[in-house]
């Protein structure tokens, strides 16, 4: 009885996971694209660049711990 329940919250949190890391993949790209095209980037764009890209590499480590995939079909 609360083993389904407790099964069925781990993967709705592993969907909000993936949705995190979909959602962060696009920023960090957008902020890259922003900085390779800048002449000359201000130090909060770089800052910036830094946290969204640390922030991604925890989402991915955090996937890869729970061993989460995102399924192709």
């Amino acid at each position: 009885m609360f083993f389904r329940k407790r099964g069925k919250l781990r993967q709705e949190e592993d969907e909000r996971l993936l949705q995190a890391i979909d959602r962060m993949k696009m920023k960090y790209d957008n902020h890259r694209h922003y900085l390779d095209h800048s002449f000359d980037p201000s130090d909060d764009s770089i800052k910036q660049m830094k946290l969204v890209e640390s922030l991604y590499s925890f989402l991915i480590r955090e996937a890869r711990i729970r061993q989460v995939r995102k399924n192709k079909l």
